[in-house]
């Protein structure tokens, strides 16, 4: 059982996991080298643990020290409790849910390993934004998707606010990154999944067209807000396909065209 410790300076280097967490080029280079992530808020908190991942350290707000008893009383890393004017010099923002945990990073696993299971896939290319990520990984967990492939340059899901985004979400889907893109995707195709294109693209056929909740095994590509796929991954995808539009909007936003092609894509699908 861990024991609250009160902390009043914000240079303590007991602190240095939660610094500057507004500094998203300082993160992104720190929290992978460090092999940590933060988590934010009592139920994604709960759900890191939950998910299995080991926790470094948590930072309280005094008077979240007895809602969080629980889990201060089943963990052995430090609990450091501060006041709310500390927390935000410390983070640099005012921290709303009056509780961070600092989390434990896992191995990924490898595209393969994910693919092994899975037979509706969401491929992600490029795909910087954060808030993004978080929103796409909630639909996928909430619709059905069985995992998530990254292209290399796609945002890093354990980042705070894309796991705030994400409610947790991005615990519950198993993800892994391709080494080389596009051409990780002819991987995808030889275990065998049919590589389907999201794209408003007019040459493209309707989602419900295509019908995937028919097809064997899935896998989805979305490209990034505003860009889209690019032209290598529309060339190596196996069909184009489409949300059809109304009243003259071209496109939606790519977190909600996620969570309508993965409705298509999941709904109705033939049972194991």
């Amino acid at each position: 059982m861990a024991e609250a410790l009160t902390v009043d300076t914000p240079d303590d280097p007991r602190l240095a996991d939660y610094v500057s967490l507004t500094d998203v080029e300082l993160r992104r280079r720190k929290e992978p080298a460090e092999g940590l992530f933060i988590a934010e808020g009592e139920k994604v908190i709960r759900r890191a643990r939950q998910a299995g991942y080991e926790m470094r350290s948590m930072l309280l707000s005094a008077k979240w020290a007895d809602r969080m008893r629980d889990v201060i009383e089943e963990t052995d890393a430090p609990v450091y409790t501060v006041a709310p004017d500390l927390a935000e010099r410390v983070t640099g923002y005012h921290v709303h849910r009056g509780a961070l945990a600092s989390m434990q990073r896992k191995p990924l696993p490898t595209a393969a390993e994910v693919l092994r299971t899975a037979r509706r896939v969401a491929v992600m290319e490029a795909v910087n934004d954060h808030t993004n990520i978080g929103a796409i990984f909630r639909s996928a967990a909430a619709l059905g998707m069985d995992a998530v492939l990254l292209s290399p340059d796609c945002a890093d899901p354990l980042y705070r606010r894309s796991v705030k985004v994400s409610m947790g979400a991005v615990f519950s889907v198993p993800y892994a990154r391709l080494d080389a893109w596009p051409q990780g995707l002819e991987a995808v195709r030889e275990a065998g999944f049919t590589v389907l294109a999201l794209t408003p693209a007019e040459k493209a056929v309707s989602i419900e067209e295509a019908a995937p909740h028919r097809m064997d095994r899935v896998a989805l590509m979305l490209g990034a807000e505003g860009d889209g796929l690019s032209a290598r991954a529309l060339a190596a995808a196996d069909r184009w396909v489409r949300i059809p539009m109304a009243h003259g909007v071209d496109s939606l936003n790519v977190g909600a065209a996620a969570a309508v092609a993965f409705y298509a894509v999941a709904t109705g699908r033939p049972e194991s």
